[in-house]
């Protein structure tokens, strides 16, 4: 246990705020943004400046299903979205070979200047205050104590502030936690460990300690970074060259397309081989990770070399990306080698690599173990069960990525400043965005490693593209606040032209005359016997809305945004509809809330598995109770019984949990919709 001895000053410096965030990483940012464009007094702590908004791993945003989160956090009003349409250097569509459920932006970041371009905003933005300083403690309105060796968990606990390592006090109504992987953070590479956060920036070394005396418990999870190496030294001849594309999409829909068509810098695909696989194999005894150095728990979806190695024993050769960091420096990020190999074995591997073989390495990669929560202490709204305006986001909440903690800071922002104004939170469900699936994820499952988004975890992904983000959120957006009504009312419009278009479009008849005949030749479609519909030739694989548009006379001009949407919803009009009734049914359970702090041993019937589960977790209602692993869809039914006893029984209670509901029955009776 560290000493912390602000416990042994006085406090010299005492200040207050409406929400105080702690670390200004991607989650606390977009926390802190949000609370302040609230109009909430806020300050937000980093232990230095330059790293605001830092990118100590992979240089770029997006990637599959990360590019959607990416929509969302701007359709919401957050600002990632149009930080990186300032700072990147290429951008690329992923999937456009596939349905658009599954296409995702991803853009290389000049690192240095996405910083720069974060920490101007959030300096220039009302009511907003940077401060560098080390959070060491939490403050609450409970005392917590020490007895038998552990400390005891205090119940009914409220924010009250927090108090740095120099001793000062900030009092605040709201604590929005965004440590990312810096508390109780040390870098690992071979033999050689370091008590430091990334990229050799000071540790988090108090604040985990206060944390365990409120009660809140913390776990060990790992992640890692590849070496950077100097552009000088590498071989592109030997290497396939990548493009960014040709016409550039911006992440923010209020990015101005024509902002962002700009010359782009080239990535380059290497490939590791036998040899390389060989001088892994060799030295897996001086690896941190399998030597049983490293006590935290890594990333499936994101594995380091020596774990592909491994693991992909039947593979012959993976594929490594070389990656610029920016317009300003000669850094190459060697993508998808991290490794925790000492620094020797680091040269002789990366030096078996075509186009590598005279590397010089300009940062070891390394493994950095750092201190996080198991999400199941938190609220969907993510603030926490057992303390009352103590809120969190990012990979402190055991996710991994920069989307997916930006994310969730926003979401924490949001709800940190709904609460003090005392309005409705904040719960975006499955149905509705990625970050629902997210949220919903981490505080209902059991997560032992760190979570990584992916489209596959969406069961409504059609409806979750990342095209159609501003139509779906952000309307929530501008009730929140953080939408202006401009930027709503062109939502708005857009909306009615969709409509309206599709409308014509289904009314618009095609007869099989020449000039049509000659166009579907020209496409490789099936020539018309009949005039058909308009409508029916979009749906057709190999046409779209726009290579029809020469045989469909009466067409207006109308925004490429609007023509996107008008092609999806036509050409897959028959799964969204399918999606759609699967949404309004979990709707349904959605809505079925449950009391809080309830004991699930009164309920007759459930199985002493799910009592326990159901008491840990405390679902907000009957849908998420039947997400929560070791729930099963018996237990479920016994809780529907049960909110149909309720209404008899309590009546009060279940019209308040239920203001909706006139009936219970017919939901799971085998009869269908």
């Amino acid at each position: 246990m560290k000493e912390n001895n602000t416990e042994k000053r006085c406090s010299y410096i005492e200040e207050t705020y409406d929400v105080v965030v702690v670390g200004a990483g991607h989650a606390g940012c977009e926390a802190a943004l949000a609370c302040a464009r609230l109009g909430l007094e806020t300050i937000i702590f980093t232990v230095s400046i330059d790293s605001i908004a830092l990118m100590p791993c992979n240089p770029n945003i997006g990637g599959s299903s990360k590019g959607h989160l990416v929509r969302e956090i701007d359709a919401l009003g957050g600002e990632m979205g149009k930080n990186i349409d300032k700072t990147f250097i290429q951008s690329k569509m992923l999937n456009k070979s596939k349905g658009p459920a599954v296409h995702s932006l991803r853009a290389q970041a000049d690192k240095t200047e996405y910083t720069k371009e974060m920490r101007k905003t959030l300096q220039n933005t009302d009511h907003l205050t940077i401060r560098q300083a080390e959070v060491s403690e939490i403050l609450t309105n409970k005392d917590y104590f020490f007895s038998d060796d552990k400390y005891v968990e205090n119940e009914n606990q409220k924010i009250t502030g927090v108090r740095t390592v120099s001793g000062a006090v900030y009092r605040c109504q709201a604590v929005i936690l965004c440590t990312g992987t810096y508390l109780n953070a040390r870098c690992l590479t071979g033999e050689m460990i370091m008590h430091t956060g990334p990229n050799g920036l000071s540790a988090a070394n108090y604040l985990t300690d206060s944390l365990l005396k409120h009660g809140i418990k913390t776990r060990r999870f790992k992640t890692g970074t590849p070496a950077r190496m100097d552009k000088r030294s590498l071989d592109f001849s030997k290497m396939e060259e990548q493009f960014g594309d040709e016409r550039v999409v911006p992440f923010s829909f209020t990015t101005n397309p024509e902002d962002v068509q700009i010359e782009q810098a080239s990535c380059w695909l290497t490939y590791t081989n036998e040899k390389t696989h060989e001088i892994i194999r060799n030295n897996l005894d001086r690896s941190p990770i399998y030597a049983g150095i490293i006590e935290g728990t890594g990333p499936r979806y994101c594995p380091s070399i020596e774990d592909k190695v491994v693991k992909f024993a039947d593979k012959d050769r993976h594929q490594i990306f070389i990656e610029p960091e920016g317009l300003s420096t000669n850094e190459m990020y060697v993508g998808g080698m991290s490794s925790s190999l000492p620094e020797d074995v680091q040269y002789a591997m990366y030096r078996t690599l075509p186009g590598l073989e005279n590397a010089k390495i300009v940062r070891n990669a390394y493994a950095i173990e750092y201190d996080c929560i198991d999400a199941n202490l938190l609220y969907p709204t993510l603030e926490f069960k057992k303390i009352q305006g103590l809120f969190s986001g990012g990979q402190f909440n055991g996710s991994s990525g920069y989307e997916e903690a930006a994310g969730q800071g926003l979401i924490a922002g949001i709800n940190a400043a709904m609460k003090i104004k005392g309005k409705e939170p904040l719960v975006l469900d499955r149905s509705l965005a990625y970050i629902g699936v997210l949220i919903d994820d981490l505080v209902t499952k059991s997560n032992r490693e760190p979570y990584r988004m992916m489209t596959s975890r969406a069961e409504y992904r059609l409806l979750l593209r990342q095209d159609n983000a501003d139509l779906r959120l952000s309307k929530i957006g501008y009730e929140i606040g953080l939408i202006s009504k401009e930027r709503y009312d062109w939502i708005c419009q857009k909306e009615q032209m969709i409509e309206q278009e599709i409308k014509r479009v289904n009314s618009v008849k095609i007869g099989a005359n020449e000039k049509v005949q000659k166009l579907l030749e020209s496409y490789g479609s099936i020539p018309l016997n009949t005039g058909t519909m308009l409508s029916d030739l979009i749906r057709r694989p190999e046409l779209d809305y726009e290579k029809l548009a020469e045989i469909d006379e009466n067409r207006q001009k109308l925004p490429d945004e609007v023509i996107e949407q008008v092609n999806i919803l036509i050409k897959y009009e028959g799964y969204i509809t399918r999606q759609i009734k699967q949404v309004e049914k979990f709707k349904k359970l959605e809505k079925k809330r449950l009391p809080e702090n309830f004991d699930y041993c009164e309920v007759s019937g459930l199985r002493i598995e799910a009592q326990q589960k159901l008491n840990e977790f405390q679902p907000l209602n009957i849908g998420q109770a039947g997400r929560i692993s070791g729930v099963t869809p018996a237990d479920v039914s016994v809780l529907l019984v049960y909110l149909e006893q309720l209404k008899y029984s309590n009546p009060e209670l279940f019209y308040k949990l239920n203001p909706d509901e006139s009936n219970l029955s017919g939901l799971d009776d085998g009869k269908g919709e």
